[in-house]
């Protein structure tokens, strides 16, 4: 195959124990799927089913890593997440059949450019300007996962310069791994590459530049992000 111009890099993401990597295809995120997050937002978690938003393929990025504090933002949060990584592809996947579709997990952090969020919330546009930027979503190795139970309790927690700020339970999510995957699957066909990014717990907040950020999903995965200098 012949192509007009160079063929851009394949986006991917370092595997635990392996030299080899995960071609990564796209990122989906599912929004406010923890309760007290959900609420520290002002939304009604009882009253609306799991939706979804994207980030480019090479918004991913190993950790530990440094990463420059993003263009347009005064209010950079940070989002911890369990990261689901698809090996087989499939649609209207059953929550029972979700598993055999799962290649591993890892732990990521959403970085939200808070600022251009509560802007587009409040005119009413689309969230891709506040979430989709480079190098938003540094992901911890890929640990490669066979079963959904070691998927469905665990501590999950991040800190900032030591201070622990984001600390629950991947019991706590308001839609299972197992569920939301299920629904995602009903609206989009799922592939080899695709990773889920499952929702963050309360305590989100801003960072700045030199903030050294630690997080984790226990039995999992641990990452190390550092904010470096403004891009």
């Amino acid at each position: 195959m012949e192509y007009v111009i160079p063929t851009p890099p394949q986006a991917s993401l370092a595997v635990q124990g392996s030299k080899a990597r995960f071609p990564v295809r796209r990122i989906f995120c599912v929004g406010r799927n923890y309760e007290a997050h959900a609420r520290e937002m002002g939304n009604d978690p009882d009253r609306e089913p799991p939706f979804f938003f994207t980030k480019p393929a090479d918004a991913a990025c190993d950790t530990p890593c440094t990463l420059p504090y993003p263009t347009l933002t005064n209010d950079l949060h940070h989002e911890i997440e369990l990261v689901i990584a698809i090996g087989k592809g499939g649609s209207n996947i059953a929550p029972e059949d979700v598993a055999a579709h799962i290649w591993g997990a890892s732990v990521g952090i959403d970085l939200t450019r808070r600022d251009l969020q509560a802007e587009a919330k409040q005119t009413r546009r689309p969230w891709d300007w506040s979430k989709a930027f480079d190098l938003s979503a540094p992901i911890a190795p890929l640990k490669p996962i066979t079963q959904v139970p070691s998927l469905t309790n665990g501590r999950i927690w991040l800190a900032v310069n030591g201070d622990i700020r984001q600390n629950a339970d991947i019991a706590d999510l308001i839609w299972s791994v197992s569920d939301h995957i299920a629904t995602l699957s009903q609206g989009m066909t799922l592939a080899p590459g695709d990773l889920v990014m499952t929702g963050t717990p309360a305590g989100v907040a801003s960072v700045t530049e030199g903030d050294v950020i630690t997080g984790g999903v226990d039995g999992i995965a641990e990452l190390e992000v550092t904010i470096g200098p403004r891009a």
